[in-house]
């Protein structure tokens, strides 16, 4: 696996180089159109190979650029297309390389330490895998295990993100002729990567969730079995459900994917606005459902926690947002960071006012209404026309969580006052 991660090595770095220099040689023979259809095909060319090196290893890496394909608020859709490979299936470990590395971190082999201990994978993801298990005192589990070397590589991985980044980065500035600041995203996959491969890191966040969802029995949330847990090896209480991604079609029973479009909405906006910890992988298969109804939460790996600074300005926000209260808004911006002081607040505004419509609208809304893409086409333009090209790093997996939320909520197709449970979530947090 190692050989294979040296993708900015050799000659993989050669071929990137190469590009760049062939299509510098031929600009000043082509007119701008030209130009920046060249230079676009250039950094797409290079963005593709970096992944396609990657894209058939389990890893950091892979991890980190299924994060970065959420990011359609930053980066075209050219960009986002190479990225959307990585999210396939990761085919399972064997289950004696899974073996020693249970031995390895908790001392003994699965068979020794469980009463039954599945050999075959039930989960595969980028940095490891879930078993099923039996406790010896009889409660079912699920054993989560890192897969081995994975931490080893990871300066290497960021390596390569970075490097990606920059392609990316230049596809804004050359093509889109917007500043992303790229480096802010870095910092903030490099943190959220180091957290989802600490175990006992997840392990405080699903204690932590734990307690702030205390009061509310229609969420199911595993609890940690400590004494069989470490850095590396996570055993939890195993949840029974269906995914939520079975209710992504409209066979489904409408009234229970109505019951999981609002529960799931209020429970992202209490998070950002009550309890300033947000879970920041909003991918369908990180939740189940059972017919009680309750909604179950998996994989606590990436958590974001907001300054109590900042979470207060959220609500600030959300208060003149439903208040329609303008003035309000653009101070909570100014504040947040995504708007400087001494600038016209406008353009911004009616940045907010379309990104935010779902919750100006006071009746039933139907989320097909809303055309993400051609939103972001608008957004995009004013930001263009007015240069608003802040986005400070609390902002990084805020927005990944809420592009998540909205696919989550047009994929269950359940129409829906969201104002009034946007409002009823601003209440809570300001109270």
């Amino acid at each position: 696996m190692a050989e294979g991660k040296r993708l900015t090595t050799g000659r993989a770095r050669r071929a990137v180089g190469s590009s760049y220099l062939w299509s510098t040689l031929r600009r000043p023979f082509l007119d701008k159109i030209e130009r920046d259809r060249e230079m676009l095909a250039t950094h797409i060319r290079n963005a593709g190979r970096i992944v396609e090196s990657s894209k058939h290893l389990r890893g950091a890496f892979l991890k980190l650029i299924q994060m970065l394909s959420m990011r359609t608020d930053l980066f075209p859709e050219e960009a986002i297309d190479i990225l959307k490979t990585t999210r396939s299936e990761v085919p399972a470990m064997d289950y004696a390389t899974i073996s020693e590395q249970v031995k390895s971190e908790l001392g003994r082999r699965p068979e020794q330490l469980f009463a039954r201990f599945e050999p075959e994978a039930f989960a595969a993801a980028s940095l490891g895998q879930v078993h099923r298990a039996r406790l010896r005192s009889g409660g079912e589990v699920a054993v989560k295990v890192q897969y081995p070397g994975i931490d080893r590589t990871v300066d290497q991985d960021l390596g390569n993100v970075r490097l990606l980044l920059r392609a990316f980065g230049a596809i804004a500035r050359d093509v889109m002729r917007q500043q992303v600041d790229t480096r802010a995203i870095y910092n903030e996959l490099e943190a959220r990567l180091k957290e989802e491969l600490d175990y006992e890191n997840e392990a405080r966040n699903i204690a932590e969730f734990r307690r702030l969802l205390a009061d509310d029995p229609e969420i199911m949330l595993p609890r940690v079995v400590s004494e069989l847990s470490s850095r590396r090896v996570l055993t939890m209480t195993y949840l029974d459900g269906y995914q939520l991604s079975d209710l992504l079609t409209p066979a489904a029973d409408a009234e229970l994917r109505h019951w999981v479009a609002c529960k799931y909405y209020m429970l992202v906006w209490r998070q950002i606005l009550e309890f300033g910890v947000l879970h920041t992988d909003p991918h369908p298969g990180n939740y189940l459902v059972t017919y009680h109804p309750k909604l179950g939460m998996l994989d606590f790996g990436s958590i974001r926690r907001f300054p109590e600074s900042v979470r207060r300005a959220g609500v600030r926000f959300a208060r003149g947002l439903v208040g329609h209260d303008d003035r309000a808004v653009a101070q909570a911006l100014v504040t947040l960071g995504y708007l400087d002081r001494d600038h016209n607040p406008r353009p911004m505004l009616k940045i907010i006012h379309i990104l935010f419509e779902p919750m100006l609208i006071d009746r039933e809304y139907d989320p097909a209404e809303y055309d993400a893409m051609a939103k972001a086409a608008e957004v995009s333009e004013i930001a263009f026309k007015h240069r608003l090209y802040r986005s400070p790093s609390h902002s990084v997996f805020l927005l990944r969580a809420l592009i998540g939320l909205d696919g989550i909520i047009k994929g269950l197709a359940s129409r829906a006052n969201y104002r009034r449970l946007f409002i009823s979530c601003v209440e809570r947090a300001s109270a």
